[in-house]
């Protein structure tokens, strides 16, 4: 039996390890898979190094969203260790003047203590396509796992410093896989064509009728293109 791949995933904002569960499962017969835990950093190298604390020695890296960001950073201070890199519904833009009011915003409507219910309708329907608002299962599962996490994480998790990628993306020469929803409103699909624009023999694989999180809108087709990026 040929040796699994380890296989670190990285969820985004308000995510665990729900975020991946079927490309977990999908994948598990060629890849040793783990989910970082992103929820105690206060900086986003003190994440990066809570995630590298509990990570295999080398490992192929997938961050989605915020994951995204961890990722980039993973590779700032430990190159070496990662074996090849998926970017799933994420940037490496610097949070925009407008971005950033619009966290704080968000920050300062989460009131402590006090009940915190994970992402409302508003939210919901910038994370999700909108063809799957009636989608039950699916809006309850993201429902719950946001909820879960609460509003703790969601404070410091918001506030982390999100910086441009160019110096990590630019030149990178390891297998990458660039993965968007053809819908992402959090980070649209013209950013993900300029990553994959700025890395030559870099994949870009978008995924239509589906919005920013895709690993949970579209499981199937994000785990093939992972798992053609872990056999490339």
């Amino acid at each position: 039996m040929t040796e699994r791949i380890p296989l670190l995933l990285l969820p985004g904002l308000l995510n665990d390890a729900e975020l991946w569960r079927e490309q977990v499962a999908a994948l598990s017969d060629i890849a040793d898979c783990s989910v970082g835990d992103q929820t105690h950093g206060e900086t986003m190298q003190a994440v990066a190094e809570d995630v590298l604390a509990q990570a295999p020695e080398r490992f192929a890296l997938a961050g989605f969203s915020l994951g995204g960001f961890v990722a980039q950073q993973i590779l700032r201070v430990a190159p070496e260790r990662v074996l090849r890199l998926a970017l799933i519904d994420t940037s490496f833009h610097a949070d925009s003047p407008e971005r950033a009011a619009q966290r704080q915003s968000q920050r300062s409507s989460v009131r402590l203590p006090g009940t915190f219910h994970g992402f409302g309708d508003k939210l919901m329907r910038s994370y999700i396509d909108t063809s799957r608002l009636d989608d039950y299962v699916l809006v309850q599962r993201v429902r719950d796992m946001t909820a879960r996490l609460g509003a703790e994480v969601f404070l410091r998790q918001s506030a982390l410093d999100r910086v441009d990628g160019h110096d990590v993306l630019h030149g990178y020469r390891d297998p990458l896989l660039i993965v968007c929803g053809a819908n992402d409103r959090i980070t649209p699909l013209a950013i993900s064509e300029e990553m994959h624009a700025l890395v030559p023999g870099s994949t870009l694989v978008v995924m239509p009728d589906c919005g920013h999180l895709a690993p949970m809108e579209k499981p199937e087709e994000v785990s093939a293109a992972m798992r053609d990026w872990l056999l490339a």
